[in-house]
């Protein structure tokens, strides 16, 4: 008998085919898969927490994701508490802390955490980091002015729990931004026509939303702004024929549509929260 993990929202165990049993993922799974698996480790050439690598991962993280620049005040928190749940590398926890605010990054993996003190180390800035599951934060309440929780949730095992906590964690006015991917996509349907598959698409937790979904995710916030963005851009990691269509011909194209009839289809949904 096989066994598959539970990856799309709304998959329900009774109607799995006969003779798969749907295994439901732990934080435990979790944990061990991204120990060994580095975000964007591909687009680099240099040695893993050498200063080369942390610039290459910055730039690239910014030119793919070049909307976050323009939607989020990395400079906006000067002298405030800033918390980013899943902080990987620390690329962005990075950029609030050259803004003047004090941070603390939260990641479930080991490798992670020591990458963003490497990261934080060599450019002279001060974080608090600590290995820690974002759906049992270690922190009081009513504790943070911002928590960043961008590409986090759609890869935990509880995603409301962890937005309650996120929630939690956060003072009374204080402002959340979540990330998740929207099951309505360009890129989700481009992936399953091209037959490409998605970057971490083997984590043992991916789960997609669409916009009301994750709207009703985010009910126990006092107001909540969904901003679907992440529209195509060049990529550099895929080669071949695909590759060469994609970037030669559909990015393009795509981008000559109006924004405003396929602003719904972006591969990111983005959410504003206030406590």
């Amino acid at each position: 008998m096989s066994v598959a993990w539970v990856r799309q929202v709304g998959w329900v165990r009774d109607r799995a085919p006969a003779g798969i049993v749907f295994a439901v993922p732990t934080i435990d799974d979790v944990r061990e898969y991204w120990n060994r698996h580095i975000h964007d480790l591909d687009i680099t050439r240099h040695p893993v927490g050498s200063r080369g690598f942390f610039d290459d991962l910055d730039q690239y993280h910014f030119e793919k994701l070049h909307h976050l620049l323009r939607l989020v005040a990395f400079d906006g928190y000067r002298g405030r508490m800033v918390l980013e749940v899943g902080c990987g590398a620390g690329v962005d926890l990075a950029r609030f802390a050259r803004g003047g605010a004090t941070v603390a990054g939260v990641d479930l993996a080991a490798s992670a955490i020591d990458l963003a003190r490497a990261n934080f180390e060599q450019q002279g800035l001060d974080g608090r980091f600590e290995i820690a599951d974002g759906e049992r934060l270690p922190f009081p309440a009513n504790s943070f002015d911002l928590v960043y929780a961008h590409g986090v949730v759609q890869y935990t095992v509880d995603p409301r729990r962890l937005v309650e906590e996120c929630r939690r964690v956060l003072k009374p006015g204080g402002e959340a931004v979540f990330q998740v991917y929207n099951r309505i996509s360009w890129l989700n349907a481009l992936s399953k026509l091209m037959q490409v598959g998605l970057e971490h698409d083997d984590a043992p937790v991916l789960q997609k939303f669409s916009i009301g979904e994750f709207r009703r995710l985010l009910d126990g916030f006092r107001e909540a702004k969904i901003v679907p963005e992440r529209f195509p851009v060049k990529s550099r990691l895929h080669g071949g024929w695909k590759g060469a269509v994609y970037n030669g011909l559909f990015v393009g194209a795509f981008n000559a549509v109006p924004r405003a009839l396929v602003r719904r289809f972006g591969w990111h949904l983005l959410a504003f929260c206030r406590k």
